[in-house]
Order: structure tokens, then C-alpha cells, then sequence
């Protein structure tokens, strides 16, 4: 049974480590609105852009772009958009058990985040590269980042590029999701996971009935504008991907700080419950001991 003293240090360590956990809740809650707002209000543009190159698409026959060629794929790569720092409960976990069914000989690797970049080395992949994004990621950062895989497809070095990512679907939810960049395929059903469910819906349905009504003209013409938005399309996905991984990250870590914490605080009611006991039966062996001596020297 251990002692009173060693009980008040587990329950002072405790204590030192349930204000840390809570301090780490709090930032990450006030990190996790930001994100999540960012998050959120991204993903209107991202339907909108899509509804439009799928109208262009639709006006254009037999368009052909270098973005959307389909060729045999002999080796691909996937992009991994994971966090820099842990803390974050099975965000990570789940995220890179993703990656275990990809050849690792005939495929690249490239990594956005120190995790993603560290299970790489620690299982001997081709890393190719890594990038870094802060924690309100900018548009420049995921400029950079597309423009690295948009050279990789074009120049023939990987005839595939997919991203592995944390996909926010509320601040207890978040779903590892694999997608497909390059090439890109039908314009229409392109970034379902990146859409609100009921706002695609009322805005699908006056789409069409706006398209039904209206007709659109384009300058210089309809193909000319489809090639020239298909880069930028490439570079907001990447950008709103950064977006919903950093809304999953702040997320989890809040909930999983939170979760610290409780399960602290019920540490603490446990041990100074046993502290108690222990304290109590420590007087009681010494009142005993007391009356006994006091009877032995009456007799």
C-alpha cells in the first residue's frame, strides 16, 4: 500500500498536469473557431468553381487539356497533409494506416506536415518532398504546393496525384479521405467531401434552372477560359484541403485535451479518496496503539 507522502506527490503531479491539459483545451478551442470558420466558408467557393468549369465543359466539345490526360498509370504519387505536432488523439493514427496499402515501389511520396514526413522516413518510403503551412494556411502556401505536382503530372514523372487528407465533418468527426488531383476527371463530379450537403443540393437545383434560362458568353472563348481556371481550380482544392486538415487538427486536439483533463480531475477524486483512506487507517493503527500501551501500563 503506498504511503501518504507518495499519494500527495501522484496527486500534486496530477494536478500540474490537468492545468497544462486545460491551458492546451483552451487554446486549441480558440484555434479550433478559427479553423473551422475557415474551414466552412471555403467550401461554397469550391461548389461554385466546380459548377462553373463544369458549365464550361459542357459548352465545349472535345475539349482536351494537358490537366486532364489519362494515360497508363506506371507510377504515381500521393500527397500526405498530416500535422506538425502531436497531442491530437488518433487524428494522425488514423490518417497514416492510409498509406500501408500503396506500393511503396511504384509510388511518390510527398508530405505536408512533420508527422506525415516522419512515419515516411520511419518506413523507409520515397519521401520526394516536403512542405510546411502554418496554422491559418495561406493560398500562396497551397499555390506552392499544386504548382509541385502540377510539374510532376505534366512533365510525365507520375501519371497520377492523389491526396491523402482529414476531412472535418464536426469537432468530434473528422474522416481520413483519399482523392484524386490529377488527372482531372469530369468537372461535375469532381470534390463531393468538400461540399455542404444541403447547400449543393439547393444550389444544384438553381444551377440548372438557371442554366436552362440562360446563356453564357465567353471571352476569348468558352475553351480558352476552361484552360486558363483549371490550374487555379487545382490550386484552391489544395488550399481548402490545407483548410479541412487544419479544422480536423484543432478539433481533435481540443477534444482530446478535454478528455485529458476530465480524466485528471477523476484521477485526482481517486487518489485522495485512497489518500484518505490511508490516512484514516494510519490514525486509526496509532490510536490502537495508544489504548494498548495505556492498558499495559494500568495492569
Amino acid at each position: 500500500m503506498p504511503s501518504t507522502r507518495d499519494l500527495r506527490r501522484r496527486i500534486k503531479s496530477i494536478r500540474n498536469t490537468s492545468q497544462i491539459t486545460k491551458a492546451m483545451q483552451m487554446v486549441a478551442a480558440a484555434k479550433m473557431r478559427k479553423a473551422q470558420t475557415a474551414a466552412l466558408t471555403g467550401r461554397p467557393y469550391t461548389d461554385l468553381l466546380n459548377q462553373m468549369l463544369g458549365n464550361l465543359q459542357n459548352d465545349v466539345s472535345e475539349f482536351s487539356h494537358p490537366l486532364m490526360e489519362e494515360r497508363p498509370v506506371k507510377k504515381s504519387a500521393l500527397l500526405i497533409v498530416s500535422t506538425d505536432k502531436g497531442l491530437c488523439g488518433p487524428l494522425n493514427t488514423n490518417l497514416l494506416r492510409e498509406i500501408l496499402p500503396y506500393d511503396r515501389d511504384n509510388t511518390v511520396f510527398l508530405a505536408a506536415g512533420r508527422k506525415g514526413a516522419q512515419f515516411l522516413h520511419r518506413t523507409r518510403r520515397n519521401l520526394k518532398a516536403e512542405f510546411t503551412f502554418k496554422d491559418s494556411p495561406d493560398f500562396v502556401e497551397a499555390r506552392g504546393i499544386s504548382r509541385f505536382l502540377q510539374d510532376s503530372f505534366l512533365s510525365g514523372e507520375v501519371d497520377k496525384v492523389e491526396v491523402l487528407y482529414t476531412n472535418f465533418v464536426s469537432t468530434i468527426r473528422q474522416e481520413p479521405k483519399v482523392r484524386q488531383l490529377l488527372p482531372i476527371l469530369e468537372l461535375e463530379k469532381l470534390d463531393p467531401d468538400l461540399v455542404d450537403k444541403d447547400s449543393e443540393s439547393d444550389a444544384g437545383d438553381a444551377a440548372s434552372s438557371s442554366q436552362d434560362a440562360t446563356e453564357f458568353l465567353y471571352e476569348p472563348d468558352a475553351a480558352g477560359v476552361l484552360g486558363s481556371l483549371l490550374p487555379h481550380y487545382l490550386n484552391y482544392v489544395v488550399f481548402q484541403v490545407l483548410l479541412e486538415a487544419k479544422a480536423s487538427e484543432h478539433s481533435s486536439r481540443m477534444v482530446a485535451m478535454k478528455n485529458a483533463t476530465d480524466n485528471a480531475k477523476q484521477l485526482i477524486k481517486d487518489l485522495t479518496l485512497e489518500y484518505n483512506k490511508v490516512r484514516q487507517a494510519a490514525i486509526t493503527s496509532e490510536l490502537l496503539e495508544i489504548t494498548t500501551a495505556a492498558m499495559a501500563m494500568e495492569n
